[in-house]
């Protein structure tokens, strides 16, 4: 069993490890460290949609989650070896496409928007199938800027091949143009063919 080590890390990351290290071949459970709440909850959903054996222990101040492969199997599936990476495939196409018009996700606090905007942003790089494209808008201009805690995983969804577009109009507006440090600008006729193109679409 192998022992991830997630304390300190916010949403998405553990589950994310997690899922990640029990694709590995060979590896049958891992041992989960985390240090809230909402992180043992979020394994736990994650284990029982891959049908593994979920359990924790709660410590001092920190939490032990045990995944275990095995356990109740998704109906259908009986008696095949279900692989995470093939469950995962199986949910997704290569026709997504995310449009960003603000650089904070959610309503409420602006603080915890750039967080949740940031672990989103994340979470796309980690995919089975990355975006066909990421589209930024308005204030989401802001998110390919240079200096942006975004760039690097944008630039890492575009080495897997998903093409990152700023509004060339938001750009200048926000008096972004030369401060582009991921994927290219282009304009509104772009975008819209685009939008209208897609076979999945996701608005933030």
């Amino acid at each position: 069993m192998k022992i991830i080590d997630a304390l300190g890390q916010p949403c998405p990351i553990p589950v994310i490890e997690a899922k990640k290290t029990l694709a590995e071949q060979g590896v049958e459970g891992v041992s989960v460290k985390v240090d809230n709440i909402v992180s043992v909850q979020n394994l736990e959903k994650m284990a029982n949609g891959y049908g593994y054996g979920f359990s924790y222990i709660e410590n001092a101040n920190s939490f032990d989650v045990m995944i275990i492969k095995g356990g109740k199997i998704p109906p259908g599936r009986e008696g095949e070896d279900i692989k995470s990476e093939d469950m995962q495939a199986s949910s997704f196409s290569n026709g997504l496409t995310v449009v960003i018009s603000r650089n904070t996700m959610g309503g409420g606090s602006e603080e915890l928007g750039k967080i949740l905007i940031k672990g989103f942003i994340y979470s796309l790089t980690k995919l089975p199938a990355p975006p066909k494209f990421v589209i930024f808008l308005n204030s989401g201009a802001y998110i390919t800027s240079d200096g942006y805690n975004t760039v690097d995983d944008l630039k890492d969804l575009e080495r897997k091949g998903t093409e990152v577009l700023t509004c060339g109009t938001c750009a200048n507006y926000y008096e972004l143009q030369d401060k582009l440090a991921v994927g290219t600008i282009t304009d509104m006729y772009d975008i819209t063919e685009k939008m209208a193109n897609a076979s999945n679409i996701i608005n933030i």
